[in-house]
């Protein structure tokens, strides 16, 4: 290749690059996550009451408490009715350790109790929960952490 045909292909490529350094100071940053230490801990979940996660929000039937917030996953314990939501950017597993009743899934509403596994991936519907036995209670996995605006409420 003559040195001819490479200075545009050097120019372009330095432009790009200058570009790509230059627009980071104009971009949003992404939501910083704590990497918080983790404790050796035993976690009885079956033993949590409702008082020992969040306090209770006016209208909001849901209680929950993040025990692993690590970069790339939290690990919450959940207590209560959710309304039927997606999460844009962040994929969710829950397992079911009370309550029984019916939970929204995509486009199915599905019963659900003790031991099941629930696997949702991002932009999926879920919840719209309605506990017939007890209150659910869950373990729930969110991956990457879901950020504070990445609840989309579903009518």
């Amino acid at each position: 290749m003559t040195m001819r045909r490479r200075l545009p292909l050097f120019v372009a490529l330095a432009a790009a690059f200058s570009a790509g350094i230059f627009s980071a100071r104009w971009m949003p940053a992404a939501e910083a996550q704590a990497d918080v230490p983790l404790v050796p801990t035993i976690i009885h979940v079956g033993q949590l009451s409702d008082d020992d996660l969040s306090a209770a929000r006016p209208g909001v039937d849901l209680r929950s408490r993040t025990y692993v917030n690590k970069p790339g996953a939290t690990v919450a314990v959940q207590s209560g009715n959710v309304f039927k939501h997606y999460h844009r950017d962040a994929d969710e597993i829950q397992f079911i350790v009370e309550g029984s009743g019916s939970f929204w899934l995509g486009d199915k509403q599905q019963q659900i109790g003790p031991g099941d596994l629930i696997i949702i991936p991002k932009g999926t519907a879920h919840a719209g929960s309605m506990a017939t036995t007890g209150r659910f209670k869950a373990i729930a996995i969110k991956t990457p952490p879901q950020a504070a605006d990445d609840t989309h409420r579903l009518d």
